[in-house]
């Protein structure tokens, strides 16, 4: 353990500076490769609009085509399908073609977990 000057005092920071050393090396060693840490950076980035969130809240309950999300969220088809297409590429959902209505779904419990767990978390 290292310590050194005074720090900041308004209850938010340490009043004294100490550096637990045991402490760092453990976040070292759980540290996210850069890669991932970049990929979950880009999927938070994703569910950050509240339009995509929501569209994939309404997912959470039932598969839906464009048409459907577009009446639901109140946007554009055109606008519906450029987010479901960056939701796409970040694998948070997938689509199925049945003739020629394309539906959307949540790829992966993953998905509905981290929806479920963040929604628990905000109700607290």
């Amino acid at each position: 353990m290292s310590t050194a000057g005074a720090g900041v005092a308004d209850g938010e920071g340490c009043r004294v500076r100490v550096v637990h050393q045991d402490k760092v090396e453990q976040a070292r060693r759980s540290q996210v490769p850069a890669p991932a840490l970049e990929g979950l950076s880009r999927i938070f980035k994703a569910l950050g609009d509240p339009s995509r969130l929501k569209m994939m809240i309404a997912l959470r309950e039932t598969e839906m085509c464009v048409c459907d999300l577009a009446a639901f969220t109140g946007l554009s088809e055109s606008a519906v399908s450029h987010q479901l297409r960056r939701l796409k590429d970040l694998a948070l959902v997938r689509s199925r073609r049945e003739g020629q209505i394309v539906y959307y779904c949540l790829d992966d419990h993953h998905v509905e977990t981290l929806l479920e767990v963040s929604l628990a978390h905000i109700s607290e």
